[in-house]
């Protein structure tokens, strides 16, 4: 359909204020889109409609069908970002409007749709989001409606599933009474093929959250408008149609949606994360003997160890053309055993230019710099010293790129979170940042998993920048903290220069810190990371004590906070023992029980 003339109906707003922006996100979705941009421009005579697409495609198919309509913003991130990341790339580009629309490309909207969903939203001002009632090609009511998810819920779902279709919620996730989707009312969390978000609401939930790659993601965003105190409404009167499957099926898409449904848990409710992984397993177990999908997905689940090979984001750089989006700061001294498995992460934007690698071997006495130069794109500096803070000083010189990520060399950042972080630090206000980070705690022993346990559920240590091995700087950012003077820890520097509300820790795709596989490896560990921060006067002790203690609220909680007091008290012994006279630090430890044996 070609565009209507400017100002007349039909036409999508670019710009000023507009009633629904509405993202839609793509992959590989030539074939729907144009029928869905039709949808849309019927509804824009109604409604003052801006239309983003974010592509995640892999060729640019779906990109040559959106630019076909010059009133289509067209915004393609890259590579593979998930939903959420084709969410929040599309957030960026929003603009000026009343309500936020996301929506799936293999959707059909019915007529008056989006002006219901719209009344609905501006009929009470506690409607942070609206949903429609989903039909499916023949026009049958699809099942769309959720409740909180929860153990009994997953139990009942686990051992009944189809023989008690009409259980009482209590018992099911799933809203099975046919009533249920004849009526206007509020619900816990529906289907994200279609959601309205009111600004305020969306303004409070902020990014997606890309930790949830496909599924989830929108269980996670309408919990956290209910969480802002906003209710989510069901609108049955407004229609789309969906295909019901536009993102495909498979056993390892099958695994992720199950495996989400436990990271949703650990993220708001860690207490009953392993009594409802135990119902998921419990379902897979009963249908497997019969089920090809369930005897595949059974061992995903009992194993997290496969978890990591599930689908995942991807990014190989977007349309930054010349000009790198971020430089990428490393920091290695005798890292011959990690460098390469760190820069594979990060090769493919590397080797595009979308980002500018500067590896600084300081004082190597290994191949770590032979090693670097072999992935393209990648910058190499040697300094005869061995410093890290004089490695990091070298790299912000030789790169002029920002923002500016520095990372440890033995840590995987995934070139995924990368955009995230770079829409997160252009915002007003960013000085610093850095993704989140999950501690792998594959192959440890019982006490340094109790400490790590422990130690997530403290929540100073998910909003300091230090800890993740990785973090980012603004340009103002660089200007206040740099040249780094010469002190152990790094990033506690940083994080003492930059203010509270001067932080950004967007929701995206996680860096890995591996964590000591033995009690020995972690004291040393401990050993060397509680001397930064005494060098600099910093001395955390009543703060963490009186966070260990609120975590204490279970006997295995207070098993892990005893475990991790009991290391911490034995690292603070050690460190203040291995000062010389002349207040140096002496005798550095490096945890080699992770480290693989050079080739």
């Amino acid at each position: 359909m070609p565009d209507a003339p400017p100002g007349q109906p039909g036409r999508f707003a670019t710009e000023g204020r507009a009633e629904i922006a509405a993202i839609v996100v793509t992959y590989l979705s030539a074939a729907h889109l144009a029928t869905l941009i039709a949808d849309l421009r019927r509804e824009a005579r109604d409604v003052a409609l801006r239309v983003i697409v974010a592509d995640n495609s892999p060729d640019d198919a779906t990109v040559r069908v959106a630019r076909r309509h010059p009133d289509v913003i067209v915004v393609p991130t890259g590579g593979n970002l998930g939903y959420a990341g084709g969410v929040n790339a599309g957030l960026a580009r929003a603009g000026d409007a009343e309500a936020v629309l996301v929506l799936n490309p293999d959707l059909s909207v019915r007529e008056g749709a989006l002006r219901v969903m719209l009344a609905r939203l501006r009929a009470d001002e506690r409607r942070g989001a609206v949903v429609p009632r989903i039909v499916d090609e023949t026009g049958r009511t699809a099942r769309s409606l959720f409740r909180e998810p929860g153990v009994l819920r997953a139990l009942g779902d686990a051992a009944l599933g189809p023989l008690w279709p009409h259980r009482p919620g209590i018992l099911s996730e799933s809203v099975r009474d046919a009533r249920a989707y004849t009526r206007a009312h509020d619900v816990d969390w529906a289907t994200g093929a279609a959601v309205l978000l009111s600004a305020a609401a969306a303004a409070r939930v902020g990014d997606w959250d890309e930790r949830f790659f496909l599924y989830s993601e929108e269980t996670d965003a309408l919990r956290r408008v209910r969480d802002a105190g906003f209710t989510v409404h069901y609108a049955p009167e407004a229609r789309v149609a969906h295909s019901q499957g536009g993102s495909g099926s498979s056993p390892a898409l099958d695994a992720l949606l199950a495996v989400n449904r436990v990271r949703y848990m650990r993220k708001h409710a860690p207490h009953r994360a392993a009594p409802y992984r135990a119902a998921l397993i419990l379902g897979a177990a009963l249908r497997a003997p019969w089920s090809a999908p369930h005897r595949a997905l059974l061992p995903v689940l009992r194993d997290e160890r496969r978890w990591v090979d599930l689908p995942a984001a991807t990014w190989r750089g977007g349309d930054s053309g010349p000009c790198a989006v971020a430089a990428v700061i490393i920091p290695a001294h005798d890292e011959a055993a990690v460098i390469e498995r760190t820069l594979a992460r990060l090769a493919v934007p590397a080797a595009s230019g979308a980002i500018d690698v500067v590896v600084v071997c300081n004082g190597c006495h290994d191949d770590t710099a032979a090693r670097a130069r072999a992935f393209a794109g990648v910058r190499v500096i040697e300094l005869a010293v061995g410093s890290k803070p004089a490695a990091i000083n070298a790299g912000l010189e030789m790169t002029t790129t920002r923002p500016v990520l520095v990372l440890d060399a033995d840590i995987e950042l995934p070139a995924a979170a990368i955009p995230g972080l770079v829409r997160a630090l252009d915002g007003a206000g960013a000085v610093g940042g850095r993704p989140p980070f999950e501690y792998d705690l594959t192959g440890a022993d019982a006490l340094v998993r109790a400490y790590y346990r422990a130690r997530r559920r403290m929540p100073h240590t998910s909003a300091a920048l230090w800890g993740a091995g990785v973090y980012a700087l603004t340009r103002e950012g660089v200007s206040r903290v740099a040249p780094l003077p010469g002190v152990t820890a790094d990033d506690v520097h940083v994080d003492r220069s930059i203010a509270a509300h001067e932080k950004r820790i967007p929701p995206l795709a996680p860096v890995r810190v591996r964590v000591p596989l033995t009690a020995s490896a972690l004291r040393a560990t401990l050993r060397r990371v509680r001397r930064g921060p005494a060098q600099q006067g910093v001395d955390t002790g009543r703060g963490t004590l009186a966070a260990l203690l609120r975590t204490a609220t279970t006997p295995a909680r207070a098993w892990d906070a005893a475990v991790y007091a009991a290391f911490a008290l034995i690292a603070r012994r050690d460190a203040s023992g291995r000062i010389s006279r002349r207040g140096r630090w002496t005798d550095w430890e490096r945890d080699t029980s992770t480290r693989p044996a050079t080739a």
